[in-house]
């Protein structure tokens, strides 16, 4: 019963293992051509939804309070679009003498320039009890006029915008297998993929650990709860953005699922670890806050 609870409440994990075990096993209906069309459904349907969807469902009165944290913003999106890319590739740099598979190293430069998630960066913040209202990419902004006009109706329908793009991804996901497995000439050894995985794991712990040291130095001006949003926003990915993004810069690239791997593994790593973290976090930020009031002068 409770693997069940668990497999439901994990349905997206869940669902990639299901498409790419799908594509292997026939990956004829998922190819360009093929009874799924992904040349008309994926390329331009099913990525214009995920787009328009993420954008539909940012809050734009939750945007705009969360317009006044300017250093915040600043620090995550500098973190994130700059440092972030710039480090994994002089890392590849060294890479590349090993005999890791080229396309998987060329996958972990993609996320690298990646934006952040707003979903699992949401949901791990608050659960710490963080500054959520910060998380915001310049890509979610395109609907921000379109959500104003049809604000109450959202709010009153609450369409289930989570599941509608998480479906539509895995459906882009298949179809990008389909073409790996029907491909002869791709092989990927089971040594690059586990030091991919290594390397990902490695990452993640190593960024959230600068992230922290950097937030919490004397004179940040960031406080606790900044600096839980600063970890977790700084060093997530987004997949739902980041596979149509590579659909749409690598298509028709015969090693694109190559390339999609390290974002494939790079999401269920992020999601592990912050859960992992979180109550260590949690607990951290309650007892800085603490501390802080006790050290306020009294009037």
């Amino acid at each position: 019963m409770r693997l069940l609870e668990r497999m439901r409440k994990e349905w997206f994990m869940v669902g990639i293992v299901l498409a790419i075990a799908g594509a292997k096993l026939e990956p004829s209906i998922g190819v360009n051509g093929g009874p799924l069309k992904p040349e008309i459904t994926v390329s331009y349907i099913a990525v214009a939804t995920i787009f328009f969807n993420s954008g539909l469902s940012l809050k734009t009165e939750e945007l705009t309070s969360a317009l006044v944290h300017i250093k915040l913003h600043l620090f995550i999106q500098i973190f994130t679009l700059a440092f972030f890319p710039t480090t994994i590739w002089l890392f590849l740099q060294l890479l590349s003498i090993t005999p890791i598979n080229e396309w998987l190293l060329k996958g972990l430069q993609t996320v690298g320039c990646m934006p952040p998630p707003v979903s699992s960066a949401v949901i791990l913040t608050k659960a710490v009890g963080g500054n959520e209202g910060i998380v915001i990419t310049p890509m979610l902004l395109l609907l921000f006029i379109v959500r104003r006009h049809i604000k109450d109706w959202l709010e009153r329908k609450k369409p289930p915008f989570g599941a509608v793009s998480s479906s539509v991804l895995l459906m882009i996901i298949y179809t990008t297998f389909c073409d790996t497995f029907s491909n002869p000439n791709i092989d990927l050894d089971k040594f690059s993929l586990i030091l991919i995985l290594f390397i990902i794991f490695s990452i993640q712990l190593s960024f959230m650990l600068l992230t922290f040291l950097f937030s919490t130095r004397n004179n940040s001006g960031f406080t606790p709860a900044d600096t839980v949003a600063i970890i977790f926003c700084s060093t997530h990915k987004s997949l739902t953005l980041g596979i149509p993004m590579l659909k749409i810069v690598f298509a028709g690239h015969e090693h694109l699922s190559l390339i999609s791997v390290p974002l494939l593994i790079y999401h269920p790593v992020q999601i592990l670890l912050g859960s992992v973290l979180v109550p260590t976090i949690k607990s951290w930020m309650v007892s800085r806050q603490k501390g802080v009031k006790l050290t306020r002068p009294t009037v």
